[in-house]
């Protein structure tokens, strides 16, 4: 199952995928927001088994690579969540490599991801879960439609600190309305 835009491909996530991926994902300032930051490439490997092998599974995570269509290189990865009443519901993730971000390509992936999530798997809700401080992510829901519904306080432990956690949310109706 492969998504496409002008630009990309998102392509399920495989062990082939191990080393590029640990090169932006092990990078500890630019994923300082990130719950996850891997030391190894054999963290990654051990990433990449627990990810469902099937899209839309209830109670699991599916995990696209980005790839750019023109040089075929892995620049980031976006990760989906399926949950809730009905399995309506998903929670989205994107992480990025440094040098291909301030170009458009999250944005393009994700768009992409809400119209498969919404047109074809029917979805009611998708939210995603940002850093406060992470204002490019922020910038980033905020334009392409998230509403933000709820700020927690100190409500994660993440690389040894309690940190705050806010919440966006989009609906498909309102998705309909903004494209």
């Amino acid at each position: 199952m492969k998504l496409e835009t002008h630009r990309l491909v998102l392509r399920p996530i495989s062990q082939s995928d191990k080393k590029e991926i640990f090169e932006y994902r092990s990078d500890k300032e630019v994923n300082k927001y990130q719950g996850w930051i891997p030391e190894t490439v054999d963290e990654v490997e051990t990433f990449i088994e627990k990810v469902a092998n099937q899209m839309n599974e209830p109670d699991t995570w599916f995990q696209f690579v980005i790839v750019k269509k023109e040089s075929k290189k892995i620049i980031g990865d976006l990760g989906i969540h399926f949950f809730g009443e009905k399995n309506l519901q998903v929670e989205i993730g994107c992480t990025l490599n440094k040098f291909f971000q301030g170009k458009g390509y999250a944005t393009e992936s994700v768009k992409r991801v809400i119209d498969y999530l919404f047109n074809d798997l029917k979805k009611n809700r998708i939210i995603t879960s940002v850093d406060p401080k992470n204002l490019r992510s922020i910038n980033l829901v905020e334009r392409i439609g998230f509403r933000k519904e709820a700020h927690f306080v100190e409500s994660l432990f993440v690389n040894g600190k309690w940190v705050d956690d806010v919440v966006y949310a989009l609906i498909e109706k309102d998705w309909e309305t903004i494209n």
